[in-house]
């Protein structure tokens, strides 16, 4: 080592005279030597950085969107159903009143009952003729309901109207059927007053359901109403009551809902709630972080493939110029170093540039679906710092390779 001393200050030098400021200024010579590959090999990372952080928000985000229609459906979702008797021979009852009782409950919704109708095995058909080139007679399900079930079920028609209070309790002979049921009889709408018969009895369809968030089952049945299936069917008493709560109001009403509706046999009622919320949605969270994360991993893992790539196309281009500084007494720690500085700056660049497309992505996608969009604040300032990382290792191989070269041998390829 050479010292040189300005004023009563000594500073050491390498032997080389190569400075901090001339290896920045012989990294940034190099990445900008050949600027269009340059801006190919950082496209790899921002690639990568950008799938990763879009991917990491847009789990984010649409697991807030899955978890909170899970809060919507079955954290606020209780079936009451009731059990056989003790000596088994017999089954026990539930209130014909239960949605009222249930509804003056603190944290209800909406409650209503249903009952499966047992016809005798009675067809369902639109027609009094029968066509024996086709079929006209179907076996579907015929279920009862309260007028207030459609409400608990989040049903939504797709024509017509729901049968009301004062159609149940004149016992009137009307139907709403499920989307499936109405393609099987071939009924698309109700403007013409359409009708059908279970059995021997006519029904006038007055809707038809476009969709449900619970029990699917009804999308394939005859709906009439309970106060009609209690007069022409004999049904003894509801089987089913359905209650929709509010979030978070679930789990008492579950407690509270057998001394509403059997205070005399609180034993008497199965009451089935939801799951607890937060062991689920953290589940949910976890699976779809897990997915998102290595589907970013595979993309960053390319992004590095393509740095290391070409800075060793790099390292083998420049093997005279490694030689002729080898030879003018760069040491292989400086020639290591520049291609480290090089293959780390692409990947910084690629961090920043990615980081911000990235998060560009969640915001706009959160925008045409309309959700609120969710980003953790430290990934876009952490994802310049992984990509530096990348570049930092990708380069790793490359910089030993050029450090391994002799400055005789390398001016010798050259010529």
């Amino acid at each position: 080592m050479k010292l040189l001393r300005s004023g009563r200050r000594t500073s050491k030098v390498p032997l080389s005279g190569i400075t901090p400021v001339d290896l920045a200024d012989e990294a940034s010579a190099g990445l900008f030597a050949r600027p269009g590959r340059m801006v190919l090999t950082v496209s790899g990372t921002v690639i990568g950085i950008a799938a990763l952080v879009a991917t990491l928000g847009l789990a984010r985000t649409t697991g807030n969107r899955i978890l909170g229609r899970f809060d919507e459906l079955a954290a606020t979702e209780i079936i009451i159903t009731t059990k056989a008797a003790g000596d088994g021979s017999t089954q026990e009852w539930l209130p014909w009143d239960a949605p009222a009782r249930m509804e003056r409950l603190n944290g209800v919704v909406a409650a209503g009952d249903l009952t499966y109708v047992d016809t005798n095995g009675a067809l369902i058909s639109t027609s009094p003729i029968s066509d024996p080139s086709h079929q006209t007679e179907f076996d579907l399900p015929v279920q009862a309901a309260s007028p207030d079930l459609f409400r608990a079920v989040r049903a939504k028609l797709s024509t017509g109207r729901f049968f009301d209070r004062g159609n149940s309790l004149r016992a009137d002979r009307v139907a709403v059927l499920g989307s499936g049921a109405a393609l099987r009889l071939g009924i698309t709408t109700v403007n013409q007053m359409p009708a059908l018969r279970i059995g021997d009895d006519l029904f006038l369809i007055v809707g038809i359901l476009d969709s449900v968030g619970r029990f699917p089952d009804l999308m394939g049945a005859i709906i009439i109403p309970e106060g009609t299936a209690r007069a022409d069917y004999q049904i003894a008493s509801p089987e089913t009551v359905v209650v929709e709560t509010q979030i978070g109001a679930a789990s008492l009403v579950a407690k509270q809902a057998p001394l509403a509706l059997r205070p005399d046999n609180i034993a008497a009622l199965k009451v089935a709630s939801p799951p607890e919320p937060k062991r689920v949605r953290d589940a949910v969270a976890n699976d779809l972080n897990a997915l998102f994360l290595l589907l970013g991993g595979v993309s960053l893992v390319v992004g590095a493939i393509g740095i290391a790539n070409v800075t060793l196309v790099s390292v083998i281009e420049r093997t005279s110029e490694i030689g002729l500084r080898r030879a003018i007494g760069a040491t292989r720690f400086h020639i290591a170093l520049q291609f480290l500085l090089e293959s780390t700056a692409m990947g910084l660049l690629g961090g920043i540039i990615g980081a911000s497309l990235g998060s560009v992505v969640v915001v706009g996608v959160s925008a045409l679906r309309g959700w609120t969009p969710v980003l953790d604040p430290l990934t876009p300032l952490l994802a310049p710092v992984g990509g530096a990382v990348i570049g930092l290792l990708s380069g790793t191989y490359p910089a030993w390779r050029a450090t391994r070269m002799e400055p005789v041998a390398a001016l010798r390829t050259q010529g």
